[in-house]
């Protein structure tokens, strides 16, 4: 599991220049709310090269967000977040943005995760999923989903092609056969027909108890600014087949039904057969796994944050308990079982 950041550490710039140009932004920024420069300190990591800064104010805390052009873009933060506000779901607020230089003001949404929560406090997990269901068939329901981009079959793609890429290739040197990328297509074109034949709603892409933040009215949600049009059981399955917290099947099930019953209730073309949604939501769920599986090996290999590949055993039990439920995914079976041989020797348990 990624280690939160030290709020102590001193704040490190990739260059003179760019702290300069934060230097220059949030001075202006000072007098109208009261920020004190001194108490600025680390709030959070992301997994791009996005960083998050908590600063005081006169009446309470602030979240600045320093996203360097050309390596991130605060636009899509910006309009996504505008979306979720319009749909009365609950966001940090953009107060001040320099798009040019990649800096926004955000409000505090508080420290508290739903991961840590649970962690702390396992007997609120039901009601904390509780608000997270509801909020989740909100955002499909009443955000608008116009001119945001489509999770179309090319992305899908490119998403699946990260496992063999980097997960399979970079971090266990294994190059597979003609027959293995003959199996591992049909299984990819197993995955990305069922994603294709789902119905379509606004999709977060990262609606996970990480995300999520324990606040009123409950839940906070971040990490927004990738959020697509795609398949409706992409979030839900986000949400139960987690990275960094797993449930046993009845669970997950029990909070797939209400998931379920209230997006019929809210008119989400979710069908009448939840065996078929079940289903659709496990393949996809899948389709998510081999993607993070390909990210969090290219994380270590490309980016230098080995600490991600710590949590692949969870991402190949997920894979290889879906495999084997479904015939026409069985193939990837083979192809999983060196990578979970390789972990259980080094000492992983599953």
């Amino acid at each position: 599991m990624p280690v939160p950041p030290d709020p102590a550490a001193p704040i490190e710039w990739a260059s003179a220049a760019r702290r300069a140009d934060f230097e220059n932004w949030l001075g202006p920024l000072l007098p109208r709310w009261g920020l004190q420069p001194a108490s600025l300190a680390p709030a959070s990591a992301d997994a791009s090269f996005r960083r998050y800064f908590r600063i005081q104010g006169a009446a309470c805390s602030w979240i600045i967000m320093d996203a360097p052009p050309p390596l991130e873009d605060v636009r899509p933060f910006v309009d996504v977040a505008a979306r979720l506000l319009a749909a009365g779901l609950h966001v940090p607020r953009v107060h001040a943005c320099d798009a040019e230089r990649g800096f926004l003001l955000l409000d505090d949404l508080g420290t508290e995760s739903y991961l840590d929560a649970f962690a702390r406090r396992p007997a609120d997990a039901g009601a904390l999923m509780g608000g997270a269901l509801a909020a989740l068939v909100r955002l499909q329901s009443q955000v608008d989903p116009r001119g945001l981009p489509p999770f179309d079959e090319a992305l899908l793609v490119r998403e699946l092609e990260l496992f063999p890429d980097w997960c399979v290739g970079r971090e266990f040197g294994i190059e597979w056969s003609a027959l293995e990328r003959a199996a591992w297509s049909a299984v990819c074109r197993a995955l990305l027909d069922s994603a294709l034949a789902q119905a379509t709603v606004p999709v977060h892409r990262d609606w996970m108890p990480r995300n999520l933040m324990v606040g009123q009215p409950d839940p906070g949600v971040l990490d927004f600014q990738d959020a697509v049009v795609g398949p409706l059981t992409y979030d839900i399955a986000c949400l139960l087949r987690d990275a960094f917290v797993s449930w046993e099947e009845p669970q997950e099930i029990d909070w797939a039904v209400r998931w379920w019953q209230a997006a019929r209730a809210a008119g989400l073309p979710v069908g009448d057969d939840f065996g078929e949604v079940w289903r659709a939501l496990e393949w996809m769920g899948l389709q998510r796994h081999l993607k993070v599986m390909g990210i969090f090996a290219r994380l270590k290999h490309r980016d230098g944050k080995p600490r991600y590949v710590q949590d692949l055993p969870r991402f190949l039990n997920y894979a290889t308990r879906v495999s084997l439920r479904y015939r026409p995914l069985k193939p990837l079976l083979a192809l999983l079982e060196p990578l979970s041989g390789r972990r259980l020797a080094a000492g992983y348990t599953f």
